[in-house]
């Protein structure tokens, strides 16, 4: 048996959720965000069908992440967020540095002036997330004399929003307002105007005034929504073992309202089946004692396999198209679920950990409220630990 679950990538799913957010930018340039793997769906593949599709630009973290790219054939602009030691990469892959401090800056510049070449930069401003970028008084001080070292061309400058939901837009106003201040001032000064972009995905959905020059979605391209979705199904009472019932959260904009197609299903097979009596303990510290005669499904997959801990007890898998409660503590290789319900269900069956199956669907949006993160989480723990398959659906 291979090791983990298999997570099945639709990437036609993926090239429509770059269909729904053209369709919202309108002519506005996408830079498809595929840092972390292409958060967990593979980042060689899924730029590969981003090109096909006529995508603009790229992002990465890292300069590491770029390579890859290059050398698996990707050749349109990759702009590289956060990277600032690997100048000579910037050169022999051709890519677009961010640049956040001026020290990067002359790096770049020494090196560009060795190879008698101009290299086109980006460059970071901080306007109120207060991780990376030019900040405090002197950034239109920085950004001339960035401007105005021997072998760097800056064209683009860009910022980001604190706040990933956006619910509350007065602070993302005023981040905005900040910028593009800065824009102006720094257009102005060098003459020219800079390629800007600060619109991630929740921006994409809700801010239409921080499109500028280039929107910068990452998990809208994956389809899911920033924003929460509306409630989640609650866990059936009944034999479980006193599972906690689900409290529901709603937010602004869910991923169904906008049009976004899911492209991660996480899916494994049953391992075992056990027929027990009332009141055995299942999993590591008892956590769990059938109330009834059960059947108890053992599942090859575990938190070494990106499904989180925080599950025991407190989520679903589906099995049959019906949703399983978790029974029992997750543990490093193995996770139960209580499938006395579902008597048809035998051993080899297909588990879906997150995706759907029939009528039933598992989001990540789902786990993300029981492990009390966030979606993007979910997807890169899931997607990093499984072997991932790649679809192309109608």
């Amino acid at each position: 048996m291979i090791r983990g679950p298999v997570a099945e990538i639709d990437l036609s799913a993926i090239a429509q959720n770059l269909q729904t957010i053209r369709e919202i930018a309108g002519d506005t340039p996408v830079i498809a965000v595929v840092k972390a793997d292409a958060y967990g769906h593979g980042a060689i593949e899924v730029s590969r069908r981003l090109v096909k599709e006529g995508i603009s630009y790229l992002a990465v973290a890292y300069t590491g992440e770029a390579v890859e790219l290059r050398n698996a054939g990707i050749d349109i602009p990759i702009i590289v967020l956060f990277d600032r030691g690997n100048v000579r990469d910037v050169f022999d892959f051709h890519l677009t540095p961010v640049i956040y401090t001026r020290d990067t800056a002359l790096s770049l510049s020494d090196e560009a002036r060795k190879r008698g070449i101009v290299v086109r930069v980006h460059v970071k401003v901080d306007t109120g997330m207060g991780r990376l970028g030019l900040s405090g008084d002197h950034i239109m001080e920085d950004l001339t004399a960035i401007s105005e070292m021997p072998g760097l061309e800056l064209t683009g400058l860009l910022s980001h929003f604190s706040e990933a939901d956006l619910s509350d837009r007065s602070y993302a106003v005023s981040q905005l307002e900040r910028f593009n201040a800065i824009r102006e001032a720094i257009s102005g000064k060098i003459g020219r105007k800079l390629f800007s972009h600060v619109a991630n995905s929740a921006a994409v959905l809700t801010f239409e005034e921080s499109y500028l020059d280039a929107v910068r979605p990452g998990l809208m391209l994956y389809g899911y929504s920033p924003f929460s979705n509306p409630p989640l199904p609650p866990f059936r009472k009944g034999g479980t073992g006193g599972l906690l019932e689900g409290d529901g959260y709603v937010g602004n904009v869910s991923a169904e309202h906008s049009g976004l197609i899911p492209a991660m299903t996480v899916k494994t097979r049953i391992l075992s089946i056990r027929s027990v009596a009332a009141g055995t303990p299942v999993s590591y510290g008892r956590t769990f004692v059938t109330k009834r005669p059960s059947r108890i499904g053992v599942i090859p997959v575990g938190y070494a396999d990106g499904y989180s801990r925080l599950f025991s007890n407190n989520a679903e898998v589906l099995v049959r198209g019906k949703r399983i409660p978790v029974a029992g503590r997750v543990c490093m290789d193995l996770t139960m679920a209580d499938l006395t319900d579902v008597r048809e269900a035998e051993e080899n069956d297909e588990v879906v950990l997150l995706g759907r199956q029939g009528d039933e669907v598992v989001t990540a949006d789902e786990l993300a409220y029981r492990a009390k993160t966030i979606s993007y989480e979910i997807l890169i723990s899931l997607g990093s630990k499984s072997k991932r398959v790649y679809l192309e659906k109608d």
